[in-house]
């Protein structure tokens, strides 16, 4: 509730920008390396600068709110491309000519080391910590009266942007509040809260502040693909698809911001289950972005589904490579392996997993199944009783570490564990055959009897008419032993054993009478 109190005031600010109070001033340079922090990409800080936001443009001169001139030296060359910004922002902020005055090139080369510069140089390089330090002690200045430091709503702007990129979403909100707030206007704020919005599940707000961004500037590429996130969170496909093309056509085609757009569709056409398309999308960003990890891991993902087992090992690999400490990639590569039987690149996979992380609970059924396919059967026990520990309701692993103490001759266990399995799955045939298999071995043989019907009335196989049929023979019950064999040999010709058995139960008879 709160949260929706918070978006109500946004969205009325956002309305009424007109009447906001202006914001203290920032120098040109200030504001792209602020914006470059703030994770905006370089096409859009481009944008900014030369079609400013009516807020910018009320807090200006009238000559800066044409354009927002910065002029470019080899100092602040170098201190753009430690801030991200790409070829084309430089060349186009070179082009700009400003009058050259001694006050001017001072004020460019402060800016240009100056802590804004800083600032983001630090957020470029992943030093979130450094980074928030910086811009929390300038806020703290700035508020103290210092104007000389640069603009407040856009430090809190770039904190929100830090502390989101650390997934620290609650404190992020408060600082995109804040900074919307001081900023009504500004759509990149409404763009960056709509996305918080969608990590914490709200999309109803999410689509609201996206829409807010777009009253704003309906040229804003970035508020188009949160749009779109939001619409997928609602589960509207073919809306969000839209959403993300018109993000599309509104960055220039082969700006490395569309990497994302074309891994959000990735994500939803991967969703509405259309294989192809989600796989050509995860290509496009990574034709965008090559060092896209979770593109290569998720096309991995892609063509696993599609049965293209060694093209989604090779995207696994890519995407290890990248990110060797990524915990999913080497479990998704793990099982990949397994589904191609290459149990012992599982296995070397997995245990490599599990000694870079400890608690990771996942992969133990593959790695069970691929010990097993190597008769080590008490690795494969302690695996399924890790894959137990991680998923307490899972009958299926109960199941299969049934099959396995009866592998290894635990029959008492294994009827205490199968017993455990068809409690919470009572509809499993194969463990009611696992069952009866491990009650007839115990000599509970009328107790295997019911356990070997119930799997016949789950699942009329061969096998199963077989196994009771054995059940019979052992309870000297020849005359329904001998029905169920007669079945089970007209099912499976091919199967001798049930002819063998046939002819030893009519051997029976005919002695027993």
């Amino acid at each position: 509730m709160k949260r929706c109190v918070v978006r109500s005031l946004l969205l009325l600010l956002a309305t009424n920008w007109l009447h906001a109070e202006p914001v203290p001033a920032t120098s040109p340079c200030d504001s792209i390396f602020l914006w470059l922090a703030g994770g905006i990409s370089s096409a859009r800080v481009a944008r900014l600068r030369e079609t400013p936001s009516p807020q910018i443009q009320k807090t200006k001169s009238s000559d800066q709110s044409r354009n927002l001139s910065c002029r470019i030296t080899p100092e602040c060359t170098r201190a753009l491309r430690a801030a991200g910004a790409d070829d084309v922002l430089i060349h186009r902020l070179a082009k700009v000519d400003s009058s050259p005055n001694r006050s001017s090139e001072i004020e460019v080369a402060r800016s240009c080391s100056g802590p804004a510069a800083q600032i983001a140089a630090l957020v470029h390089d992943k030093k979130f910590d450094a980074a928030q330090d910086k811009t929390g002690t300038l806020i703290r200045d700035s508020g103290n009266g210092d104007d000389s430091l640069p603009n407040i709503a856009l430090l809190h702007f770039v904190l929100g942007t830090i502390l989101r990129q650390q997934d620290r979403f609650d404190e992020a909100l408060d600082e995109f509040t804040e900074s919307s707030l001081l900023m009504p206007g500004f759509p990149e704020t409404h763009s960056q809260l709509s996305y918080l919005f969608y990590r914490t599940d709200d999309s109803d707000n999410a689509l609201a502040e996206a829409r807010t961004a777009l009253s704003i500037d309906p040229a804003n590429a970035e508020a188009y693909r949160y749009l779109g996130l939001a619409l997928y969170a609602d589960g509207d496909y073919d809306a969000a698809l839209h959403a993300f093309d018109e993000s599309l056509v509104r960055e220039p085609e082969g700006s490395v911001a569309n990497a994302d757009v074309y891994f959000d569709m990735g994500v939803t056409h991967h969703d509405q289950g259309d294989m192809r398309r989600a796989a050509i999308a995860y290509r496009h960003a990574l034709g965008l972005r090559p060092g896209f990890w979770e593109a290569h891991s998720n096309l991995g993902a892609v063509l696993h589904d599609q049965g293209k087992l060694d093209e989604a090992i090779a995207e696994y690999r890519s995407a290890k490579r990248l990110k060797p400490d990524e915990a999913s990639v080497r479990n998704n590569l793990g099982n990949t392996l397994c589904d191609k039987a290459d149990f012992d690149g599982a296995i070397a996979e997995f245990n490599d997993l599990y000694r870079q992380n400890p608690d990771w609970d996942g992969g133990h059924n593959c790695l069970a199944r691929a010990y097993i396919s190597k008769r080590d059967y008490p690795s494969a026990i302690r695996e399924l009783h890790a894959a137990i520990e991680a998923n307490p309701t899972g009958a299926a692993e109960r199941r299969v570490l049934g099959q396995v103490l009866l592998l290894s001759g635990k029959d008492e266990e294994a009827v205490e564990v199968l017993h455990e399995a068809i409690s919470l799955n009572p509809q499993s045939g194969l463990a009611h055959h696992y069952l009866g298999t491990a009650l007839a071995n115990t000599r509970h043989l009328s107790e295997a009897e019911k356990e070997f019907r119930e799997a016949l009335r789950l699942d009329a196989s061969a096998q199963n008419h077989y196994s009771l049929a054995a059940c019979l023979m052992a309870l000297n019950q020849y005359e329904e032993a001998l029905g169920e064999l007669e079945i089970a040999s007209r099912m499976d010709p091919s199967e001798n054993l049930y002819r063998a058995r046939m002819q030893e139960v009519v051997r029976l008879i005919t002695t027993s009478k």
